[in-house]
């Protein structure tokens, strides 16, 4: 079997993100990408995370090419795959739908610092447009808005995309934040918050790469 140890990841994390409450059903997808060989194992589509074993996980390149397995890949491929092509230092991806992320996304509001968690992301949750699920145009668009300047955004009337250079980073990155939706959603209900200054952001970006264990 190709890539089993990251399908096995896959069907471990997809059931995390039912039992952390970071989706329902079987929404939201994840993969993780194998640097060595070029391919990645990706969550099938529609398919219930506690009855997927890792057969059922599908293998494919980037280009979107089923190298191996007989599922159909989630309908989210180009959303991963994008990022895997294009940045050397992902790989691991989480998309979900979450509640308070969701909220935010349709509200269309980015989450701005008024908490050090952001930093999970970037200097803010970026928030995108609103593209058609399972396009290449939702994921140019989620590319165009985080770029190599931003690990997440939220996805315009949608949910949560998050990056990292492992999917348990990823993973956590996207249980993370959709903590600090709620704490942000709730900071703007009470009529704001107090942001957090550049120099303060300075001093934590890119410190949970270090801070989790191995």
């Amino acid at each position: 079997m190709l890539l089993r140890e990251q399908r096995e990841l896959v069907v471990e994390y997809g059931k995390k993100l039912v039992t952390t409450g970071l989706t329902d059903g079987t929404f939201g997808n994840l993969s993780v990408f194998h640097r060595e060989s070029g391919l990645m194992a990706i969550s099938p589509s529609g398919m219930d995370y506690f009855a997927t074993t890792p057969a059922d996980v599908v293998v494919t390149d980037l280009e979107g090419n089923i190298v191996e397995g007989d599922r159909k890949p989630s309908s989210e491929l180009d959303l991963h795959r994008l990022f895997y092509q294009r940045r050397p230092d992902v790989n691991g991806v989480v998309h979900t739908h979450s509640t308070f992320a969701t909220v935010l996304a349709c509200l269309g509001w980015s989450i701005e610092p008024v908490h050090y968690l952001v930093a999970y992301a970037g200097r803010q949750v970026p928030c995108i447009p609103y593209y058609p699920f399972g396009s290449l145009e939702l994921a140019e668009a989620a590319w165009e808005g985080m770029k190599t300047d931003y690990n997440a955004c939220l996805l315009g009337n949608h949910g949560l995309l998050s990056v990292g250079g492992s999917l348990s980073f990823a993973f956590d990155a996207a249980q993370q934040l959709e903590f600090l939706a709620k704490v942000y959603y709730h900071t703007r209900l009470a009529g704001g918050g107090v942001q957090l200054t550049p120099e303060q952001l300075d001093a934590v970006l890119g410190k949970f790469q270090s801070y989790r264990q191995a």
